[in-house]
């Protein structure tokens, strides 16, 4: 039987699952034609990297694993986004994933791209038991303050899974949410179920405010995300807040500005 050339061999790695690279990484790591052993190369460090991104799952699944160990069976991991917005509600959402799901990508959504978020949003909700996303108005906001607000949040996005939980896993310092929580900080990228209600939240909030853009289209609303950028504070200053702005927030809090 011939010699495979070169150009085989590297499509047979650009081609192959995981899986078969190990086999395929004995077969030619001894191969010493350049462009096979730059192929050797990569597939090696494709390995290291699906080996860094399964430890990274495994200890992001781990506290619950650990809770569902003591008979906690349905834990939902919990985050808000759009806190420190000028405009637009406050947003949360709830995720009830099974202990066992590996959702390879899912990280804190401020550290994703919008596409990735988008991506990851679709496979959470494949995988999840129950997804469930709440909204807290600007008046809402300015009349009880943004604290309260993002607690009102998360508390109806629990509710709204429509499922009894056992234990709840939010971002954060501790707070009441109506059920038995553990706050986690930095949780949103130390635990899977809490990254997976980031990202759910993040794209949903998103999707309202580019649908905001449409009927307030001065304030680049669906660029902006309703965050206080330098050309979303020109605008405010140049013609006043709208019904979106939380007058609570400065600068909407302005009287100069009216």
């Amino acid at each position: 039987m011939s010699k495979p050339t070169a150009a085989q061999i590297c499509r047979a790695f650009n081609d192959a699952p995981a899986a078969a690279l190990r086999d395929l990484i004995e077969a030619f790591s001894a191969d010493g034609r350049s462009s096979v052993i730059a192929a050797v190369g990569r597939a090696r460090r494709r390995l290291d990297r699906e080996r860094a991104e399964s430890e990274r799952l495994e200890g992001m699944a781990e506290l619950q694993g650990r809770l569902e160990a003591t008979g906690l069976a349905v834990i939902a991991g919990v985050d808000e986004v759009g806190r420190g917005c000028l405009a637009g509600p406050v947003s949360a959402a709830a995720v009830v994933l099974p202990a066992s799901a590996r959702i390879a990508g899912i990280n804190d959504s401020k550290a994703l791209t919008p596409r990735a978020r988008v991506e990851l949003d679709v496979r959470i909700r494949a995988a999840a038991v129950a997804v469930a996303v709440a909204h807290v108005e600007p008046p809402a906001i300015d009349a009880v303050g943004i604290a309260a607000a993002n607690l009102t949040a998360m508390r109806r996005a629990i509710a709204g899974l429509g499922i009894p939980i056992d234990h709840a896993l939010v971002d954060g310092l501790p707070v009441d949410l109506g059920v038995s929580s553990t706050a986690i900080v930095g949780g949103d990228r130390r635990v899977s179920a809490i990254a997976a209600a980031s990202i759910v939240a993040k794209v949903a909030r998103d999707a309202l405010m580019r649908g905001f853009d449409a009927e307030f289209p001065e304030y680049g609303f669906a660029a902006n995300k309703g965050y206080g950028t330098a050309e979303h504070l020109a605008v405010i200053a140049r013609i006043g807040p709208c019904a979106l702005h939380r007058m609570s927030f400065a600068p909407c809090a302005r009287r100069s500005l009216f």
